[in-house]
């Protein structure tokens, strides 16, 4: 089963945010979208979620347009977190997880076994059972996050398209995120994070894509995606690389990468003398 964009193109005031962007997705992998701020990453994630209509182009699923999909059957079949996304009233965290289930309820049904069950497995999965109770303005931002993340997986829909799953997080509750999203797509759901962590980007992730300027500038594993030329392109820094105790390949942003220009800049800076 396939997500995938072709051609896609939106402008903002004279501004274009997605230029030509083509991109096909496969069921059960995790894809880190990377790149940096104003990349395009979070529109174009929005433009997939069907939420954002681009001005060219189209995105389709199992070769259905998007558009034509009713909008039940596609919150039943996209799940979608997003950054800011608030809560709107004062709710218990297990009301707020909850929600995740209303694209298949009835109007003014109450919760299903099945239901409960999705959203039991959900906040188990994300570490906030404990929370059940705690009112939505009592959490802490991290909390806040995990709550939300289980909102979006007690949909249990086909897709799941993620804005920044692991900010706020504190490092162990990072490392739980990506491996939960990582189990989740053995499973056979298809999982597109927006990810700012390069790190835990080409640890986690089975595809990368690199996104700068609105364009797709690089797609692949993370070896041939992340590569330090295209670190030092798009995002402006080198890096360390190595092997981790069990042979697993990890990078480092270690510095910001020079050009020519600053090299020169540098050394002339060094070589003149101080004014005191």
């Amino acid at each position: 089963m396939i997500l995938s964009a072709a051609g896609i193109g939106l402008d903002r005031d004279g501004r274009a945010l997605l230029s030509d962007v083509s991109l096909g997705l496969e069921r059960g992998r995790l894809v880190g979208l990377v790149g940096p701020n104003g990349a395009g990453k979070t529109t174009l994630l929005r433009v997939l979620a069907g939420l954002l209509p681009p001005r060219r182009g189209e995105v389709a699923l199992d070769g259905v347009p998007l558009a034509r999909l009713p909008r039940e059957a596609r919150a039943r079949r996209i799940a979608a977190l997003f950054q800011g996304a608030g809560v709107g009233w004062p709710l218990r965290v297990r009301e707020i997880v909850a929600l995740g289930r209303l694209p298949h309820r009835r109007a003014f049904s109450g919760l299903s076994p099945a239901d409960a069950a999705a959203i039991a497995r959900a906040m188990a999965a994300t570490g906030v059972t404990a929370l059940a109770e705690r009112g939505e303005p009592t959490l802490s931002s991290g909390e806040r996050m995990r709550v939300l993340l289980a909102r979006a997986l007690a949909v249990e829909a086909e897709w799941l398209l993620a804005d920044e799953p692991i900010t706020a997080l504190d490092p162990a509750h990072q490392l739980d995120a990506m491996t939960l999203l990582r189990a989740t797509a053995r499973k056979g759901t298809g999982i597109v994070a927006v990810l700012h962590d390069l790190t835990l980007a080409a640890r986690f992730c089975d595809r990368i894509v690199v996104m700068e300027a609105g364009r797709i500038v690089a797609d692949g594993p993370p070896d041939r995606a992340l590569t330090d030329a295209r670190l030092a392109a798009t995002f402006g820094v080198s890096v360390c690389r190595g092997r981790a105790a069990d042979g697993t390949a990890y990078l480092l942003p270690w510095d910001r990468a020079t050009t020519e220009d600053e090299t020169d800049a540098a050394s002339l800076y060094r070589t003149s003398p101080r004014p005191f």
